[in-house]
Order: structure tokens, then C-alpha cells, then sequence
């Protein structure tokens, strides 16, 4: 999944008309008006990280098609930059380049989810041996900061059901960060992301109180330096996330519009 720190930030979108997201919207390799009228030239980077966001964050369900006229048009660039990015996203296995459909938010299958989560335990697994051997107070210290987040999303009176979620798998992300392998970190993110990919396509019965539970048990074995133990709180987490999808059970995605999509 693409990182990208931005020193500001991206443009203001258009609004979501049906004409903003028709497929002449920005039939010119110029991008649009709304483009222009922007400042700062938007990187590829960032918008590729931007799609990765709706993606994870749950506003961009497997099957939608990204209308590289569209993206042109919400970000003011040109189509060959608009390429750029569906090719990292592509890489990332978030979206699938289809010849005469164009980029469509990918559809994992039973076959790939069930590989997503065997691999991820495998990874993460090695993810808490390093992390309970070298953590310092302030690795704990993060982790606690976001669980405790976590709790705040979950409260009745706050609407956050995407947030929720993202938080939620940016935990194994912030704990595969500490340990300082930089490669060990990306796959992870990828895995995480490819993960909500796949709990938008079949339902899922997981409790996010249960998720948010489990992380704070995890880290509290962690602290008492049993990595045996510590691997086996997230075996069986990522177990149980696994059973809770119905794998069996795939169903339609809707189209959804892209622009309409990001707006949201």
C-alpha cells in the first residue's frame, strides 16, 4: 500500500454531479477546469494513497470502476499521472487492470482471502517476536494511544463505521512499524489493506469491541516479555477474524461512482 506524507493538502474536489462523473468529464489530457484552477501539482503518490484510503476506509467496495476521466478531473492532472497511480494500486493488488474495462477495485476470491490471512499469520507472528524482544516504552506507549482511539470510535453516540474499521487494521500497521524492519512494515500494510478488500466482499460478523479487546491483550502480553504466548494472542485474533467472514457467501457489489465515492 502506497505511503505518502503530504506537506499540504490535496484539492478541493469537484462537486458530484452526474456531469462530474460522466466519462467525458475530462476527456483532455489536461484533467479539467477544476484542475487548473489548483496550485499545487497533486503527485501520483497521492493519489494513489488517496484511492488506497477509500479502499480501506471501506467508500470504494471491490468491483467499482476508476474512471481514469474521473480521477483527472477530482485531482486536476493528467491522464498519463492518473496511470501512474492505478499502476502502484495495481502492485499493491488493491485494484485489477482489466484490457477494454480499465482499473476496477479488485474482487479477491475465497482461494486469495483464506491465503491473505495464512500469510499474515505467518508475518505477524514474526511482527510480535521482534516486536516483545526490542520494544521500548514509547513503542507500548503508541499502541496504547491507539487502542485507546480504537475505544473512542466505538462509542454508541460517535458514527466513525469506517474509521472504525481502518483503525482497527492500522494496529497490526503501527506494531509492524516499530520493530524497524522497513519491508516486514509494507507487507504488512498491503496484507492489512487487501484484508478490508475482502471483509467488504463477504460478510463478516466480527465484533470490533472483541478486535479492540484482543489488541489490548495482546499487548499486555507483550509487556510481560512471553513471546510464545504473545504470537498465540495473535494467531488466534487473526483466527478469529478469518471465521468471522462467510467466505461462502460472496454477494454482488453495486457499482458505485467514483466521485461520488471520494466526496463521501
Amino acid at each position: 500500500m502506497p505511503r505518502t506524507k503530504r506537506s499540504s493538502p490535496p484539492p478541493a474536489l469537484p462537486d458530484a454531479s452526474p456531469a462530474a462523473a460522466g466519462p467525458d468529464a475530462a476527456a483532455d489530457e489536461g484533467g479539467g477546469a477544476a484542475g487548473k484552477a489548483d496550485a499545487r501539482s497533486v503527485s501520483a503518490e497521492e493519489i494513489a494513497q488517496d484511492i488506497a484510503t477509500a479502499i480501506v476506509e471501506k467508500r470504494l467496495p471491490p468491483g467499482t470502476r476508476l474512471r481514469e476521466e474521473a480521477l483527472g478531473k477530482v485531482y486536476g492532472v493528467s491522464r498519463t499521472k492518473v496511470r501512474a497511480a492505478l499502476l502502484t494500486l495495481s502492485r499493491d493488488k488493491l485494484i485489477q487492470i482489466v484490457p477494454d474495462k480499465g482499473a476496477l477495485v479488485s474482487k479477491p476470491s475465497v482461494q486469495e482471502a483464506r491465503e491473505v490471512f495464512a500469510v499474515r499469520r505467518v508475518l505477524e507472528a514474526e511482527v510480535v517476536r521482534l516486536f516483545t524482544a526490542q520494544a521500548r516504552p514509547r513503542d507500548f506507549e503508541l499502541l496504547e494511544q491507539h487502542i485507546h482511539i480504537e475505544r473512542t470510535t466505538l462509542e454508541p453516540r460517535i458514527s466513525l463505521g469506517s474509521a472504525r474499521e481502518k483503525l482497527l487494521g492500522d494496529f497490526h500497521v503501527v506494531m509492524a512499524e516499530c520493530v524497524g524492519n522497513v519491508t516486514l512494515a509494507e507487507l504488512v500494510r498491503e496484507l492489512v489493506a487487501r484484508s478490508s478488500l475482502i471483509a467488504m466482499l463477504y460478510p463478516s460478523s466480527n465484533d470490533a469491541h472483541c478486535s479492540s479487546d484482543e489488541h489490548e491483550e495482546l499487548l499486555r502480553v507483550c509487556r510481560r516479555g512471553d513471546a510464545d504466548a504473545a504470537v498465540a494472542c495473535m494467531n488466534a485474533h487473526l483466527l478469529r477474524v478469518e471465521a468471522s467472514l462467510r467466505l461462502d457467501a460472496g454477494i454482488p457489489v453495486r457499482q458505485l461512482d467514483l466521485v461520488k465515492a471520494l466526496l463521501s
